[in-house]
């Protein structure tokens, strides 16, 4: 099944500076298994969006298909086959 991740330009640094990828994996998927296919590609992403435990650090947010994973089932969430999933750090500035 193909999953396309939407990344913000500050994460697409990670990623070779691509702001989308899509990703086939093998169903059933919940956001922790694309979370790890991402960072076997891309550790470097993984550590700035897990920490060392494999949670999701606090700063950044996670949606499927425009649902913010922390209000379903968190890194268990199930990831249906076209879905479109939306990783968001957030920035704090003065």
């Amino acid at each position: 099944m193909t999953v396309r991740v939407l990344l913000p330009r500050l994460l697409s640094e990670c990623t070779g500076g691509r702001t989308s990828v899509a990703l086939d994996l093998p169903a059933p998927v919940t956001v922790c298994a694309l979370l790890d296919a991402l960072a076997a590609e891309h550790p470097v992403f993984d550590r700035r969006v897990r920490d060392e435990t494999g949670a999701l650090r606090r700063h950044v947010n996670v949606y499927v298909d425009g649902e913010e994973i922390r209000r379903l089932s968190g890194l268990q969430t199930p990831v249906p086959a076209g879905a479109e999933v939306m990783v968001i750090q957030s920035v704090a500035g003065g």
